[in-house]
This record gives structure tokens, C-alpha cells and sequence, in this order.
């Protein structure tokens, strides 16, 4: 019988993925999780999920496929692909204009509106698509120094992602300290504490910066049913240009309905609204606020 160190050699050696594997894999990828795969992401897809199928060591992608599309693996695969499928770029601070534009323009309109962020109001805000949590923690620390200015201003911040894997790095709150250049000094100090182990080289939020923000598994093909709650808020920023366009417009209804009247959505710098059908107006630069 072959070993499993035997069955990857020849798997590295000889396996591809022929035009029906994609066919069918890039499929269920947008059925599952709105995620468009058009024929150029073949390659891509492939290296993705070569370890995988190595992991459980098979000797092709049409055994994958066929495992994935039974019944014990389409109980049990699809968290796993989503992981490998799923990307998930980025950074602190990530276009900073919309975080200024937050405090200085979003949420004072909102309080008026909403008396959002009082003693019986509290400011409620989505980011969907957090993947491993560098814009919630941004978001937590901008709204806490925007509170230590105005006083008695609360809110809380609900951050989701379809990949367990990125949650769990967000949930952990840890980063290494390169990847904070783009945070204040100001901010480091008030809300990070430094590893005692100096060689590691890592950080890690404060808990009255983590307990500002709660994590979920949300896949956003399905948020009518795992999303309860209304936001006055929603960044969902660099997540839709993965999705169709009727996809897109969609999901855009969707947040909508999750929207308070005047709430706020923020898009990625290359997700204009442009043409489609929704309810929405510009404001500023991929900003965006509910009609």
C-alpha cells in the first residue's frame, strides 16, 4: 500500500486540476459564498488547494471534488476551503481618510439623528469582512479616543468574517510590531501592551479595547438569517470586488435592510456604486449613506 509521504510526491508530480474540476469547484465557491472565480483563477485555485488535498491524501482534484460533494464532505470540507479560497488582506489604518471621516462627520450626524452613542443609544457599527481584525481594532481605538473627548459617548463594534482561520487571529488581539506602523504613537501607548518575551516582537490590545468587539463566523450570502441586529454603521471595505455584479447589488440591498434610517456604509476604494440600482447616496469618497 502507497504511504502518504509517497501519495504527495506523485500528487506535487503529476496532479492537475482539468477544466471540469474548476468548473465545478468555482461553482460551488459562488453558490456557497457569493465569491466570483472567472477562468484566470484556475492556477490560483489550484495552488490553494494543493496542500489541502495533499492533507488528506488524495491523489487528485477530481477526488477531491468528489469527497467535497458527498455527504460526510460537504458537512465537513467547506469551512476548510473557505480558508484557503478566501483572501484576506489588511492593515491598520487601511484608508485613513474614512476613519476621519467617521468622527468628524458620520457620527455627529448619526447623534443627531439617533442620539447614537448616548446612555440609551449606544453607536453601533459592522465591519463585515474583518478578516484577521486590523480594521475593528482600528475602528475600537478612533471611537475611544473619540469618546474620551465627548464623554458618555458609547458604541460597540460587531466584526465578522466567512474564514474561521483569520478570526482566530483577531479574536487573539496579538500582532507583530510591524505590523502597527501605520497606528499613532499616541494610540500604541494607550491601547497596546508590548510581549514581556522581547524576542517575539508582538503586541496585544488592551481588554478595554478587545472587550469593544465582538467576533462571529458570518457567511454574507446568508445574512438575513445570521444577522439580527441594526447598525448605524457598516465598513465592508475591499470585500464585494470578489462578488458579480448582481451579487454585489444583492448583498448592497441586504446591508441596507440592516441599516438604520442615515447609516453609514463604507466601501474599498474601488467599489463605486456607479449604475446600480440601490439605495444609497454618495457622501464622500466611498462613503455612503442610506436614503
Amino acid at each position: 500500500m502507497e504511504s502518504p509521504a509517497k501519495k504527495q510526491i506523485n500528487f506535487d508530480q503529476q496532479a492537475r486540476m482539468t477544466e471540469d474540476d474548476f468548473r465545478q469547484l468555482s461553482r460551488f465557491v459562488q453558490e456557497t459564498w457569493g465569491i466570483k472565480l472567472p477562468p484566470n483563477k484556475k492556477i490560483m485555485l489550484e495552488g490553494r488547494l494543493r496542500r489541502r488535498i495533499q492533507q488528506l491524501q488524495m491523489s487528485s482534484y477530481k477526488e477531491y471534488c468528489s469527497y467535497l460533494f458527498s455527504p460526510e464532505g460537504h458537512e465537513r470540507e467547506p469551512r476548510e476551503m473557505i480558508d484557503l479560497v478566501s483572501t484576506n488582506k489588511t492593515d491598520f489604518f487601511r484608508e485613513s481618510e474614512h476613519f476621519k471621516y467617521l468622527v468628524e462627520q458620520a457620527v455627529p450626524e448619526l447623534q443627531n439623528l439617533h442620539s447614537a452613542g448616548d446612555h440609551s443609544t449606544p453607536l453601533k457599527i459592522w465591519s463585515a469582512g474583518c478578516s484577521s481584525g486590523e480594521e475593528p481594532y482600528t475602528l475600537a481605538m478612533v471611537l475611544s479616543d473619540f469618546a474620551e473627548e465627548f464623554g458618555g459617548f458609547r458604541f460597540s463594534i460587531f466584526a465578522s468574517d466567512i474564514s474561521q482561520r483569520v478570526l482566530q487571529t483577531a479574536s487573539m488581539a496579538i500582532y507583530s510590531e510591524a505590523k502597527i506602523g501605520p497606528v499613532p504613537l499616541a494610540m500604541r501607548k494607550k491601547y497596546m501592551l508590548r510581549s514581556k518575551d522581547t524576542e517575539l516582537q508582538q503586541i496585544r490590545f488592551i481588554p478595554r479595547i478587545r472587550n469593544l468587539i465582538s467576533f462571529a463566523r458570518i457567511n454574507l450570502m446568508e445574512i438575513d438569517d445570521q444577522v439580527r441586529d441594526a447598525f448605524h454603521v457598516i465598513f465592508c471595505r475591499n470585500v464585494i470586488i470578489y462578488f458579480d455584479r448582481a451579487t454585489q447589488e444583492a448583498l448592497l440591498h441586504k446591508f441596507a435592510h440592516k441599516l438604520l434610517p442615515g447609516g453609514y456604509l463604507f466601501l474599498g476604494h474601488s467599489e463605486a456604486l456607479a449604475g446600480m440600482q440601490v439605495p444609497y447616496r454618495c457622501v464622500a469618497p466611498m462613503v455612503y449613506r442610506k436614503i
